[in-house]
């Protein structure tokens, strides 16, 4: 009797842990209001890394999400379906950081710099393997490379990470180019004769013709700007008159003037290429008023070096700064970022770029219509050794794939939830028989105390959504400094001053930290500001609970059955002492 009841309970307890998690999993997960994260596109995926926040405690602070959107079948940005892999994430909570694709097969995201939060030691470099879903900071020869943050790194055809600019534990903002090369693992230096003044927060697109074009930006880090329109009210930002190329096969710099209708000075926008390979697309940002109704999206024609303002159609969305934006398909996709309601605009923007006559904002995502390549004939291809292909680049043939996979795993995963229902339910079932009798026999009517209430989490993200136009937060770039990154203002009718996102660092190859984690415990609200959604954490008590209850179930169990077989040994000693009498 004893071992049926310890088998049966050991299946209840397994299956328990089973339905547990596949409840928690269904739970919808929803990232944190991120800015100055990361997103890299592999193999159909959009993957997402940490980022900053600005808490209710009025600061920047650090996530530690990993997750990915996936973009081989079709869906609506008001219906976002995020996959969590924040379990797997070894990378400590940080911001600030750039990425890319490279590796010997061009499926590897590579993760440089950045800052952290946490007293975590924070590797220079991280690597990401998505087909085995394994996180590893890489061995890395050559030269002593030094972090830096508030940086774009753009990945060449020849699978070497260009890092220029940026920013040190210092706050000293630099012009130097650092070159990652990802397949040999080797750091090298490119060339500063010629190059652009130091700036952070810029616009980097890599060209068809083996070249980098670097926009704007600002050398000022302690610029501020307000938090509704994105206007600057304070510090430098750099000029759009001028943009820069860097030769990736030659080492050189060189520099273009621009025509037309010129952005008005901004930095923490973004920058693709075109479809067709011959315009540079931007958006967003912090600007500079120039007097006009400005706007967020500009085009360079690269042909002649001429900006214009393009047709759009569709819902204009609002203007963002610190979000990052990938070509996948005939879309460009801005994720995330600071200036929009949650409750009014999505995390995902879509603007379909197909069209260079008319550009359409739109919320539905549509994977089988590919994009047009830009032209090749002034790229020279990449080596056999490392075929690295545009990442926003789709076949159809991996789309029929992956949506093939999808179905069967759609199916085989229903089949198996089904089973674990059945069987659930059956041992459910005896597990409540045994625990009525149980409780009859032994009057054991304690089993119920364990249920506590639910813990009520603040929203950290609620107060974007009271701020209107006339009492618009203004934000300071993140820094390296421990102080308080958002202070008010006095002259600024009742405004917020927010500063831009910083890091911290002790040595260029130390773990760095950017404010103490214990920095919320003396803010006005007398809390730690978490940084978990609610849905995931009530869920895990959810889990924590019912497991605690299996466990304590378990043990009386176990009590009772070994009374019961001690009773029953007594007796059957009693009987036979009986008889020998």
């Amino acid at each position: 009797m004893l071992k049926n009841s310890l088998v049966n309970f050991t299946l209840l307890w397994l299956l328990l842990q089973v339905l547990v998690e596949v409840n928690c999993q269904m739970t919808p997960f929803k990232p944190s209001a991120l800015n100055c994260h990361t997103a890299t596109f592999i193999d159909n995926k959009l993957y997402i890394l940490s980022g900053l926040t600005i808490t209710s405690a009025k600061s920047y602070n650090t996530v530690k999400e990993f997750f990915y959107l996936d973009v081989s079948i079709p869906f609506n940005t008001r219906e976002l379906s995020w996959q969590d892999l924040s379990n797997i994430n070894m990378v400590p909570p940080h911001g600030l950081a750039t990425s890319a694709k490279g590796g010997v097969n061009n499926n590897t995201l590579f993760v440089y710099g950045g800052g952290s939060f946490t007293n975590q030691a924070m590797e220079l470099v991280y690597t990401f393997d998505p087909h085995h879903m394994i996180w590893n900071p890489p061995k890395i020869t050559g030269i002593n490379a030094i972090r830096k943050s508030s940086l774009t790194g753009v990945m060449g055809y020849n699978g070497k990470f260009y890092l220029w600019g940026g920013s040190t534990y210092e706050n000293i903002i630099l012009n130097d180019m650092l070159i990652l090369d990802t397949i040999s693992l080797n750091w090298g230096k490119g060339s500063l004769v010629n190059a652009p003044t130091p700036r952070i927060f810029y616009g980097a697109t890599l060209l068809p013709n083996n070249k980098i074009i670097y926009i704007g930006g600002t050398n000022d880090d302690t610029t501020e700007f307000g938090h509704v329109n994105l206007n600057i009210i304070k510090g430098i930002t750099l000029s759009l008159s001028e943009v820069y190329l860097y030769d990736m096969i030659n080492d050189n710099w060189d520099a273009k003037i621009t025509t037309g209708k010129i952005p008005s000075n901004r930095f923490g926008f973004s920058s693709v290429l075109g479809l067709d390979g011959q315009r540079v697309i931007i958006y967003g940002g912090a600007f500079i008023n120039p007097g006009y109704l400005d706007t967020t999206l500009y085009v360079l024609d690269l042909t002649n070096y001429n900006w214009y303002i393009p047709k759009i159609s569709g819902i204009i969305p609002k203007p963002r700064v610190f979000h990052q934006a990938n070509v996948i398909g005939k879309y460009m996709v801005i994720s995330f970022g600071i200036g929009y309601d949650r409750t009014v605009e999505s995390d995902i923007l879509l603007l379909d770029i197909s069209n260079n006559e008319e550009y359409i904002w739109t919320i539905k995502f549509d994977p089988s219509v590919s994009k047009t390549s830009p032209p090749l004939s002034s790229s020279p291809s990449p080596s056999p050794s490392s075929p690295l292909p545009s990442s926003s680049q789709l076949s159809n043939s991996s789309t029929n794939n992956s949506n093939s996979n999808h179905m069967v795993g759609a199916i085989v995963g229903s089949l198996i939830s089904v089973i674990f229902l059945l069987v659930g339910g059956f041992f459910i079932y005896k597990w409540i028989k045994n625990k009525q009798n149980q409780k009859i026999i032994n009057e054991n009517n304690n089993h119920n105390n364990e249920e506590k209430a639910m813990p009520i989490e603040r929203d950290i993200h609620d107060y974007d959504q009271a701020m209107d136009n006339n009492e618009q937060e203004i934000i300071q770039m993140p820094r390296n400094t421990n102080e308080s990154i958002i202070i008010p203002a006095n002259d600024h009718h009742e405004q917020e001053i927010m500063q831009t996102p910083k890091n911290e660092n002790t040595t260029n190859h130390e773990p760095i930290i950017l404010a103490s984690t214990e920095a919320n415990n003396n803010n006005n609200y007398g809390q730690i500001i978490s940084t978990s959604s609610n849905d995931r954490l009530s869920s895990q008590i959810l889990k924590d609970e019912i497991l605690q209850a299996v466990k304590q179930e378990i043990a009386q169990t176990l009590k009772n059955e070994l009374l019961q077989v001690a009773r029953d040994n007594n007796i059957n000693i009693a009987k036979i002492n009986a008889k020998q009498d």
